[in-house]
């Protein structure tokens, strides 16, 4: 009896050393420093990875891309496809202690279809009426069918956060945000770091291992490895393509990668203000001519060490919704210097805002001197996230080297900065054939009919050159080996769910 007592007691205390083992703060390097931390607001891939430790969604989305349950269990759609209906988990309750139901549902909702500060309205447009049916059970009802609707509760508008914080704080809800995630939010320091802790109450809680987490803005990719070797961080995401290799030698860190749905392009403005009163926003000639001087294979060489994907569309070369009819275009510098004679210049000049990141520097460089040859100089203009961000949303850029961290759904691919009333349709372009093709591929539920629908969308958007895509992003991380249990996911967010530091 007396070794059963003290073989339980031992047992109890290698419980609890391993317990203390896997807990602990995860220090995560970020390439860029969010903007709000508000679903409403929002807008950045940064602050979409601080997002997914923070603010459940209703529907999540897994590694081989397929929807998955998280704060809704189930979904059905009506048989006209103008509803639907939604199962939601019992017994959740947000970081107030406010508890998750129908009504939560309908409260965020609503404040993302009208509130003034809300960027999703345009995510959200078909959806009429939230109805609460019981409380764990609400209706979307839409004003047509809307294939892309799981895809957008997957995403921001389909983050919750408590009603009550939401009616206490209202435009103010990023200054302190209260959700139903697995983390809860403690401080931010801008340009510094963000703290979150655990949530306690979390639905899920034994899969979260972790007392912190702790997101660090470092936009010089060197000093981020470096504070990764030095053990300063434990995590870090947007690894420098060229500093992959120096991960894969080093024995005390992992490197992991997954093939990025989202893209990175030259964003042109066109109707924005007195900056685009220039020949590259005025004659779609001069932007056929910038794109025949730029050599994506050599760009992906040069910068990324071959790692990632180029392309001339919003999807990869391997989905359905790629127009196989227009593929990458081989550089072709005579071309491009006759369509500049064409249009009547010998040269043009136009700035080009870049991130302030050593790889965006790189990008503008050799996109620089590429142009060069052809008669297009360009003036790099670098800059931080969120300075970028307000200039384009002031019109104060003549281009702009934007970065799209990708969707599940084509739609959400292009409408943004493409549809005449895309939240970061910054350049201004508006084409009602376009916006026609997209809103049939939104109704259409037939796979071949949506496909054909989003081609014919891509072959208007590559006609008016709105924006030039360069390449699909290879998601590159590298952590600690003590650092187990990560998964990588196409859409390049970091789960907190299964991670532990040994």
């Amino acid at each position: 009896m007396r070794y059963l007592k003290a073989a339980g007691i031992g047992a109890v205390l290698l419980a609890m050393a391993a317990s203390a083992q896997a807990a602990g703060t995860l220090r995560v390097g970020m390439q860029d420093d969010p903007d709000a931390l508000d679903p409403a607001r929002g807008g950045t891939f940064a602050g979409r990875i601080v997002f997914v430790s923070l603010c459940d969604k209703l529907v999540d989305l897994g590694p081989d891309l397929k929807f998955a349950p998280q704060l809704a269990t189930a979904w059905s759609w009506a048989a006209d496809g103008k509803a639907l209906t939604l199962t939601l988990r019992e017994g959740v309750k947000f970081h107030d202690g406010e508890p998750f139901n129908a009504d939560a549902v309908r409260v965020n909702i609503d404040r993302y279809r009208s509130a003034p500060e809300s960027n999703r309205k345009g995510e959200l447009k078909p959806v009429t009426a939230v109805e609460v049916i019981d409380p764990k059970t609400v209706r979307l009802v839409l004003s047509q069918p809307y294939a892309p609707l799981i895809a957008v509760l997957s995403d921001r508008a389909g983050m919750m956060g408590s009603p009550k914080a939401i009616e206490r704080l209202g435009k103010d809800f990023a200054t302190a945000p209260v959700c139903a995630g697995p983390f809860s939010f403690v401080e931010r320091v801008p340009q510094d770091r963000m703290v979150l802790a655990r949530f306690p109450g979390y639905w899920d809680a034994g899969a979260i291992h972790l007392d912190r987490i702790v997101f660090r803005p470092i936009a010089d990719s060197t000093v981020r490895l470096l504070n990764l070797q030095t053990g300063q961080l434990d995590m870090l995401e947007e690894l420098a393509p060229s500093d992959a290799a120096k991960v894969e030698k080093d024995p005390k860190l992992k490197l992991r990668g997954v093939t990025s749905l989202g893209y990175e392009a030259i964003d042109i403005n066109l109707a924005h203000g007195p900056a685009a009163d220039n020949p590259l926003a005025k004659d779609v000639r001069v932007r056929a001519a910038l794109e025949a001087a730029i050599d994506r294979k050599a760009l992906n060489q040069v910068v990324m060490d071959g790692r990632f994907v180029p392309d001339n569309q919003a999807e990869l070369p391997t989905s359905p919704y790629f127009n196989t009819a227009l593929p990458v275009p081989a550089r072709d510098v005579a071309k491009a210097k006759a369509l500049l004679k064409e249009a009547g210049y010998d040269r043009v000049t136009f700035s080009l805002r870049t991130l302030n990141t050593p790889a965006d520097t790189q990008i503008g460089e050799v996109l620089q001197s590429m142009a060069a040859e052809a008669g297009i100089d360009i003036r790099l203009v670098a800059g931080e996230t969120n300075a970028n961000i307000q200039a384009m949303n002031s019109g104060e850029f003549q281009a702009n080297l934007v970065i799209w961290s990708g969707r599940s759904d084509p739609d959400f691919n292009i409408v943004q900065f493409l549809a005449c009333d895309g939240f970061q349709n910054w350049a201004k372009y508006c084409n009602t054939k376009f916006d026609d093709a997209l809103n049939r591929g939104r109704a259409a539920t037939d796979p071949a009919q949506r496909a054909a629908a989003y081609h014919e969308a891509a072959s208007i958007y590559l006609t008016d050159r709105p924006l030039i895509f360069l390449f699909h992003m290879t998601w590159l991380y590298a952590h600690s080996d003590r650092l187990k249990g990560f998964v990588p996911v196409p859409d390049g967010l970091i789960r907190p769910q299964g991670l532990v530091l040994e």
